[in-house]
């Protein structure tokens, strides 16, 4: 798919303009001496006339004739760029047009005011034409104003859509073959671009997205993913691990075969929580009468009664690479999970769990934004930053994955809700280079966001780094990295409360989004589809 395209539907070029009210001044004609001719100007011819000195200022050609055949289709990258160049155009002309009627209005205003034309006219007279005078020349200053904020939208817009053309020319280091395309490239493969490219403008429909009012219900196609829940180390033979998942509560223990099991937190004879009791021999045992539960939610044990058929509900559950994996939906399991290893040569150092009290998506929307390092994270890894003038995030048209500029950050959103991130360092908080591949040493970042409720998040975070091995072996380390993990995540947190806060009370949190919010509107456009229960998803491979 093409980013720039896309993104032009974002922008909601216009391709119909506002007509302003029609003007129209007369001559004003003298009683003594000459007559004074003035110009004549109507929004539907222009300038008829004009003779001053200024004349050459307002002989501008009414572009509307030449207006782009465009209005109401979907835009490629070159027709954006022609409607722009013809929004600056019209409105350049708009404005010649609103100062005209300014002068001729200050002309009239001298003219009613001359002494000569005094003597045959009555005050009230004088009266009525200057407050009507006055009128015209407000609305004609207003007007201008208008034009001038026009203009400047107009060319933000058509500096936003080169900016996309060059996104789109530059090669991305982080695409994959299968982005770029290549000499073979069929008719049909570029039919499909084009046809995921409308589709993603469709999802966009407006210049905002609309992200306010309470969080609504989750809709069934976000759980039919594979969800990591918790960390290998954190569950031992004889522990059980308990979470909320999508306003549920599960508890996760190892079964009688050391694999892991996701049960119900909910014992089905009197809804006793079963994390407050034990784990026996691969069964998970309620704290209130002992009835014992395998991995499969089937009842094994009933003390003090006859045991019964009993069975309550269990998940999916799986172990790869260091995590425990869950799948809650209704759809059959994907056979296959996705990889979060960190890349070679890389040493994980600290794997932590946080609960907090901020609805996932917000939590994903600050995670996917870097621009805001230097102005939040000021007291821990972004003191000293500088701030650039323009900050961007290059990306393949249809990824989901890119690289920050001018920081060395490479990023990418792998849904459902995980963010994986490496930074290029010198030492911890300090940048260098223009990107990860300019930089000696590495951090790399996984944080995944499990939507524990509406406005509760569980989140897991593993940092791994690619130098100073030894520093995974020295005493209490852990809590070194947890400490500094939860002063960033504080910093991000005072501002996402407040967001959600707002959002909550009907503001949009994505009122208006800018050219470094490319991730974020993203992933919101995938979210958007999910929630739309589209069988295809945006950026999909």
């Amino acid at each position: 798919m093409n980013a720039a395209v896309f993104t032009s539907a974002a922008l909601s070029l216009p391709t119909s303009f506002c007509k302003t009210r029609s003007s129209k001044l007369s001559r004003k004609k003298g009683v003594k001496g000459e007559f004074r001719v003035f110009a004549v100007f109507r929004e539907e011819s222009g300038l008829v006339e004009k003779k001053s000195q200024w004349g050459p200022l307002f002989d501008v050609e009414d572009p509307r004739t030449k207006a782009p055949p465009y209005k109401g289709k979907f835009l490629d990258v070159n027709q954006a760029l022609e409607v722009a160049r013809f929004d600056i155009q019209y409105l350049d002309w708009r404005a010649r047009q609103d100062l005209l009627t300014i002068m001729l209005l200050h002309d009239k205003v001298v003219d009613v005011l001359n002494p000569l034309a005094r003597e045959y006219k009555s005050i009230g007279t004088v009266k009525r034409e200057l407050a009507g005078l006055q009128e015209e020349l407000a609305k004609a200053h207003q007007q201008v104003h208008i034009s001038e904020a026009r203009v400047s939208t107009a060319l933000d817009k058509l500096a936003h859509m080169e900016e996309l053309v060059n996104d789109r020319l530059l090669p991305s280091k982080v695409g994959t073959e299968a982005d770029r395309p290549s000499s073979s490239t069929t008719a049909s493969s570029v039919q499909l671009d084009r046809e995921k490219t409308d589709r993603e403008k469709t999802t966009l429909g407006a210049k905002t997205l609309d992200v306010s009012g309470p969080v609504k219900p989750y809709h069934p196609g976000l759980k039919n993913f594979w969800y990591p829940v918790a960390f290998t180390a954190d569950l031992k033979s004889d522990t059980m691990v308990p979470i909320e998942c999508f306003e549920e509560p599960w508890v996760i223990f190892r079964g009688e075969d050391g694999k892991p099991g996701c049960v119900q937190n909910t014992c089905a004879h009197r809804a006793c929580p079963l994390h407050l009791g034990s784990v026996n021999e691969g069964r998970i045992q309620c704290p209130y009468h002992g009835w014992e539960y395998s991995t499969d939610g089937n009842c094994k044990k009933m003390p003090s009664t006859r045991l019964l058929k009993v069975k309550i509900k269990s998940l999916p559950c799986l172990e790869k690479e260091g995590m425990i994996w869950v799948w809650p939906g209704d759809d059959p399991p994907s056979p296959t999970l996705p990889s979060l290893q960190p890349p070679s040569g890389f040493v994980i150092h600290a794997e932590i769990v946080m609960e907090l009290p901020v609805e996932h998506g917000l939590l994903l929307d600050n995670l996917l934004d870097l621009a805001h390092a230097p102005f939040t994270h000021t007291s821990t890894f972004a003191k000293g930053w500088s701030v650039p003038s323009l900050v961007k995030f290059l990306t393949p048209a249809s990824g989901l994955q890119g690289y920050w500029d001018p920081y060395p950050i490479d990023m990418e959103f792998k849904p459902p809700c995980i963010v994986l991130s490496t930074i290029g360092i010198s030492k911890p908080g300090k940048l260098e280079g223009k990107s990860t591949k300019q930089c000696a040493t590495h951090l790399h970042q996984l944080h995944v966001c499990l939507p524990s409720s509406r406005n509760k998040t569980r989140l897991l975070y593993r940092m791994s780094l690619d130098f100073a091995p030894i520093l995974k072996n020295v005493p209490f380390m852990q809590h070194l990295w947890r400490h500094f993990a939860e002063q960033v995540l504080n910093e991000d947190l005072r501002l996402v409360l407040g967001q959600q806060e707002r959002m909550l009370n009907g503001a949009n949190i994505w009122n208006l989004p800018v050219a470094y919010d490319k991730l974020g509107v993203r992933y919101r456009l995938w979210r958007s589809a999910i929630d739309r229960g589209d069988d295809k998803l945006p950026f999909s491979n």
